[in-house]
């Protein structure tokens, strides 16, 4: 049996409060215990379900009667935006629904900023006023984010609407101490290539933003396929993956912390042992799991990087790839990142940084040996007992894609599985832990699931 501790549930920055001004780790990432009862949800009610299994910790998942999510007995959802709905802007709902952050605003509401991973020529949802870049006809790209601000009891959406535009093929990010959502660009395409900039940027969102905000690229954190980000809030550095096989793990260091925009310093990840460069497995286990890596950072220059090799640079002066890093996301003093196609299998890794006061190490925490236990992780968050919940975007001749838990002992397990041929996203808890969000990538849905997160350890 593993060693290792417990997950550590991470601590709630998601709300509005000021970026501290004193990063003392031990205060800011101090955890407190919670207990939270399961809650009965308007919308889908599973059925009952049969005994659980020791490696299914909520039990076994209920066919859902409406053929959209199976979940364990005891949990519910409910869906609180789907594509198409009217939005009070004038436009609708566009598809393609994928990271997404949750924040608890200053009146009490709850605020989430959703990302849409929307290609140049895809369809916006209605016109745009303005945006970060406009296609050759002149219209406004329709990538970025829209934002929905819910009622904290029912859940009810009372106002939604875009919130960034002009962006192409929005995937994941990351929230912000200081209340922002980090909305990344997947998608380097050059000006010219049908539209008028560049692009492969990472864009902030206020959370408390009331309508389109001023598109702005954050630079100086690099020109690359972006996939997520996770902010460090006892120093304000910004890890992020990059949605390639041979993508690396960067660290960017704000010249100011809490203000992006005024430009830092962006390194990318190397192990102490230089003789190990393969982290994927594909060649072998050159990294065992649970075993952990001394590490170092590499000064990376040319950041804009306008031949999109960024990473090819950052490989030759020492840095490690990684197969397709995708979500990430902070617990107490340590990340967890995934790795879409790594393994000896090839699907799928997640690793472990921490991020504790003496020297830095990474450790390969799972990999998955079958399809049926884990298969192409995405998107993933700490629930508030602890354990992971992975979002899987796997597309096979049967698409079957879960939410997979995986216990602190390194144990996956189903969590919910999603009868639709698409793929989950954007995970993230309310504020108060007791409510998980998750978007249906198309047709776009977010939904709203209650259970007893925190019953099970």
């Amino acid at each position: 049996m593993s060693t290792a501790p417990f997950l550590k549930a991470p601590p709630m920055t998601d709300s509005l409060t000021p970026f501290p001004g004193s990063f003392d780790r031990r205060t800011i990432l101090r955890t407190t215990a919670a207990a939270f009862a399961a809650y009965a949800a308007a919308g889908c009610r599973p059925g009952r379900a049969s005994a659980a299994l020791a490696s299914d910790p909520y039990g076994k998942l209920v066919p859902d009667r409406d053929g959209i999510l199976d979940l364990p007995e005891g949990f519910s959802y409910q869906v609180i935006s789907r594509l198409g709905d009217a939005m009070d802007d004038g436009g609708t709902v566009p598809d393609l629904a994928d990271g997404m952050g949750c924040f608890g605003l200053a009146d009490g509401r709850i605020a989430l900023v959703r990302n849409h991973e929307l290609k140049a020529h895809e369809d916006a949802g209605g016109p745009i006023a303005a945006g970060y870049d406009r296609r050759s006809d002149g219209t406004v790209l329709p990538g970025g984010t829209t934002t929905l601000v819910l009622d904290p009891g029912t859940l009810a959406v009372e106002r939604q609407f875009r919130s960034l535009a002009g962006t192409i093929r929005n995937c994941a990010g990351g929230v912000t101490p200081w209340g922002t959502w980090l909305s990344c660009e997947e998608d380097v395409t050059r000006a010219g290539a049908g539209v008028k900039r560049d692009h492969g940027w990472v864009f902030e969102v206020p959370a408390a933003a009331a309508g389109l905000v001023d598109a702005v690229p954050l630079k100086a954190m690099g020109r690359f396929n972006h996939e997520a980000a996770a902010v460090d809030p006892a120093t304000g550095h910004v890890y992020l993956t990059e949605d390639r096989d041979d993508g690396l793990l960067y660290r960017f260091i704000p010249d100011v912390p809490g203000k992006l925009a005024a430009g830092g310093r962006l390194q990318a990840l190397g192990l102490g042992e230089v003789s190990i460069r393969d982290t994927c497995n594909w060649q072998g286990n050159a990294l065992a799991r649970r075993q952990w890596h001394a590490v170092r950072w590499i000064d990376l220059d040319e950041v804009e990087s306008p031949q999109d090799d960024l990473r090819m640079r950052g490989i030759a002066a020492g840095a490690v790839p990684f197969a397709r890093g995708e979500g990430i996301h902070l617990g107490a003093g340590e990340l967890y990142f995934c790795c879409t196609s790594g393994g000896a299998r090839r699907l799928g890794q997640i690793f472990r940084l921490s991020l504790g006061d003496a020297a830095q190490r990474l450790q390969l925490f799972f990999e998955s040996a079958s399809e049926a236990e884990f298969n192409y992780g995405d998107n993933l968050t700490v629930a508030p007992n602890g354990h992971l919940i992975v979002c899987e975007d796997q597309y096979t001749q049967v698409v079957d894609n879960h939410l997979r838990g995986i216990a602190p002992d390194g144990t996956a397990y189903p969590l919910a599985r999603l009868r639709l041929q698409t793929e989950l996203a954007g995970a993230c808890h309310s504020p108060d832990g007791a409510v998980l969000f998750v978007n249906i990538y198309s047709p776009a849905m977010t939904v709203a699931i209650r259970g007893p997160w925190a019953g099970q350890t």
